[in-house]
């Protein structure tokens, strides 16, 4: 199943509110994304059918390891590049913004080719500056 940019950051949610709290329900998901209800709700059906959580009797939510795979591997672009733009100078609310969508667009092999140079480079001059 293909995910949108939308189902990519629902997980990234429950995996941060999972990292931060252990124990998510949908109306964490939906407080932490400022969300209706009935869009995480929606959501959920979505990405359970999907393979990528489960609920409990408790109605808590559960990453499948499909589901944290691509949980971390958003996340950790979406650190990445909030790092990187701040670093660089931009607003951290512009910032946040910024990754958030670069997160879900960018290819796996360019984001590894950048995540390498700046790792390895340290950012310096990485740019030609």
């Amino acid at each position: 199943m293909k995910l949108h940019a939308s189902g990519e950051d629902y997980l990234e949610a429950i995996l941060v509110l999972h990292k931060k709290m252990g124990m998510v329900r949908s109306v964490d998901v939906a407080r932490h994304m400022e969300v209706s209800k009935p869009s995480v709700c929606h959501a959920v059906g979505v990405l359970r059918d999907g393979g990528f959580l489960t609920m409990d009797e408790d109605h808590f939510l559960h990453l499948t390891d499909i589901g944290r795979e691509v949980a971390e591997k958003i996340y950790e672009r979406h650190c990445f590049f909030t790092e990187q733009l701040i670093a660089a100078g931009v607003d951290p609310k512009i910032a946040e913004s910024d990754a958030c969508r670069i997160e879900h667009v960018i290819s796996e092999k360019s984001f590894q080719i950048l995540k390498d140079t700046f790792v390895n480079h340290g950012g310096d001059d990485t740019m030609g500056n």
